[in-house]
């Protein structure tokens, strides 16, 4: 059954090298990795300079991952960095293009393969009107910004969906609040889910279809996960008036309708729902942990992490784990992350935020495998 709430007392349990904090509530068991500094990498960080809102992309050959991020909060000048070696090391910032300094929004970064088996990357900016990089060179070279079309919205575009249409099918997902969907716009008081479908690997778009609206429920920031056997869309919504939990919708057909929106268990509240799947077949989603205004949680504003089954979303389980990945010293000012899975199992997750107290955000990853969570000691 879904947690009802948070439990007010954690049970510490020191073991050699990690500070966990677990309870056994149902199946779910709580670890706390924050004091972890092995599976930590700095990805960037500029002593006076606000680094946020990072998304990544691994490429096919499991080793080479780029990392996008903008100087600001959610807006500012893109910066781009590489790895060779899984996310253990980075470059200096790469050289990118001089209109990148223009973006308006949370840059989000893709893998695209085209009708004819051409491999690009796709880097979106949001607000209005969206506007798109592009890569055929593996990150070689890119594109400036140029606008997909007379739309826009906000953290565009948080999920790309590859389809089973065909090659070079996307479904990408967005919000708006009426701000941004048209040039001139007005915030109207009701969230809007937008979904938009490109038939030729994101050189053109189909105008934006709309998912769902609702004046009460604000859902937004859709993070979409596909079922094992790729049947199904399942996507994770923030819910921004924080008067309801997170909620979940699915499609049985490759986007065109989706079931009504119903809440998750708390184990998944919060903000930018990002998942991979282990090679065990569990899922791993990292998240900013925020609660609605009437719960409450021992990891609130902080960054964190759920692991489960796509069973455990369809039919509301709590989970097996929910893993603090770092502690956040600033409100819920953190974790937009990005996730990748590596060929052996590591999950790298990487994001933003205010990891030392009194010190702009920076960029971080953490780095585990579930393996090792499973062989952390258990409450008694």
């Amino acid at each position: 059954m879904p947690l009802a709430s948070y439990p007010a007392i954690l049970i510490a349990l020191s073991f050699v090298g990690t500070q966990c904090l677990a309870q056994a509530t149902g199946q779910l068991v709580s670890f706390d990795l924050t004091d972890e500094l092995q599976r930590q990498v700095v990805v960037d960080r500029e002593p006076g300079q606000y680094l946020g809102h990072p998304t990544t992309v691994l490429l096919e050959d499991g080793k080479t991952m780029f990392c996008v991020y903008p100087k600001g909060h959610g807006r500012g000048a893109i910066v781009m960095k590489k790895s060779i070696d899984g996310g253990l090391t980075w470059s200096e910032r790469l050289p990118t293009p001089e209109n990148w300094s223009t973006s308006q929004e949370t840059p989000t970064i893709y893998r695209v393969i085209s009708q004819k088996g051409k491999r690009g990357l796709l880097m979106f900016s949001g607000l209005f009107p969206i506007r798109v990089a592009r890569s055929w060179d593996d990150g070689a070279s890119w594109t400036g910004l140029t606008p997909i079309g007379d739309f826009g919205g906000i953290v565009a575009m948080s999920s790309l969906v590859p389809l089973s249409t065909g090659d070079g099918h996307y479904m990408a997902l967005f919000h708006d609040d009426g701000r941004f969907f048209r040039a001139g716009g007005t915030r109207t008081g009701v969230m809007t889910l937008y979904k938009a479908f490109t038939g030729d690997a994101g050189q053109t778009w189909y105008a934006p279809e709309k998912i769902y609206a609702d004046d009460q429920v604000h859902l937004c920031e859709p993070g979409a996960i596909r079922s094992p056997d790729g049947k199904q869309i399942a996507v994770l919504l923030r819910e921004n008036r924080r008067a309801r939990n997170s909620h979940i919708i699915f499609s049985d057909d490759e986007g065109r309708t989706w079931t009504d929106p119903r809440e998750l268990p708390d184990s998944l509240n919060g903000d930018r729902h990002t998942g991979r799947y282990s090679p065990d077949g569990r899922l791993f989603i990292s998240f900013r942990d925020v609660p609605p205004k009437a719960k409450q949680s021992p990891t609130s504003g902080d960054w964190v992490a759920w692991v489960g089954t796509y069973e455990d979303l369809v039919d509301g389980g709590q989970g097996q784990y929910r893993v603090r990945l770092k502690d956040n010293h600033r409100a819920a000012d953190c974790a937009y992350p990005g996730v990748e899975v590596l060929p052996d199992g590591t999950f790298v997750a990487t994001t933003y935020g205010h990891w030392t107290a009194g010190e702009q955000p920076y960029i971080l990853s953490v780095r585990l495998k579930l393996a090792e969570l499973d062989g952390l000691p258990r409450p008694r």
